[in-house]
Order: structure tokens, then sequence, then C-alpha cells
């Protein structure tokens, strides 16, 4: 499973913040005791490739419960929205941190598409803290010239 050469995504997708804040409102809905929190915004790695029958989307959410996730496929967008909560810190009791590198709250990313997929197959697993959202691909149609049969009144 060699991946192909041409890169067929985009991260400039555009205004989708509608989109996004739609997921946002959908997640807080499902967790009405968080809703007052302020949280952070994190930006989870990412990488996209292709192979001969689909495109994958791979994230990196370790920590992550898949209830806290949203996958929309719109337009030849695909925007992945969630959040990440911070760990329990009363567990450390008084304890000081020196370094904090780990991204906690929501996040969002979106990718544009530039091959045919069927969404309608799209699937998304999340296991050991990766999240694959597999997109599989369709023969392209948009360019190719279709002969579409000229009938008679007559012979009707």
């Amino acid at each position: 499973m060699r991946p192909l050469t041409r890169l067929p995504i985009s991260t400039d997708v555009g205004d989708v913040s509608a989109d996004v804040r739609r997921l946002f409102e959908e997640l807080a809905r499902q967790r009405p005791e968080r809703r007052h929190q302020i949280t952070g915004e994190c930006l989870p790695l990412l990488d996209v490739f292709e192979t001969h029958d689909a495109l994958d989307l791979l994230l990196d959410l370790p920590g992550v419960a898949p209830s806290n996730i949203r996958v929309l496929v719109k337009g030849g967008v695909v925007i992945i929205a969630g959040e990440k909560d911070r760990p329990d810190q009363s567990a450390r009791g008084s304890a000081s941190f020196h370094l904090v590198e780990r991204d906690f709250g929501r996040f969002a990313r979106a990718v544009r598409i530039h091959v045919a997929i069927d969404a309608a197959r799209a699937s998304a697993s999340l296991s050991n803290g990766e999240l694959r959202v597999r997109l599989p691909k369709i023969e392209e149609r948009r360019g190719r010239g279709l002969l579409v049969p000229v009938v008679s009144d007559a012979v009707r």
C-alpha cells in the first residue's frame, strides 16, 4: 500500500466556521455541565495520505473519547471537531508545573478533498489514541462526456 505522489488535499477550506460552530454546539449539548467552562484551543497533528482505493486522514487524539469527536463530510471538505479534556489536577495536590506542552480544549481540523470520494461509505475509528477517517474513492466523473440519446416524439 504505497502512497501516491500527488497530494489531493488543501488546508485552504474557505469559511467553514458555521459547520464547526454547529459541531461544537452539538458537543456542548451532550455535556451541559461543561458549557460554562472556558477551554483553550488545541491542534491535533494530522496526516493525510492516498492509496489506490481510499483517502485516509489520521489524527493523534490520545485521551479523547469517541463521544467527544464529530466528523462531517460536506461540499468537498472534511471537518473533524471535538474536545480533549484536561486531566483532573486535584490528584496532584499542590504540585506546580515546570513545563506544560500538551494541548487540551476544543479542536477543529478541516481538509479540502480534491478527489472523488463516496462520502456515504466513509468511516471513522479511534484506536490507541489515533483517529482514522477513511474516505473510499470512486471513479472521477466530472469533466467526462456523457452521450445522451435523442428520441423522436414520433417514436413515443
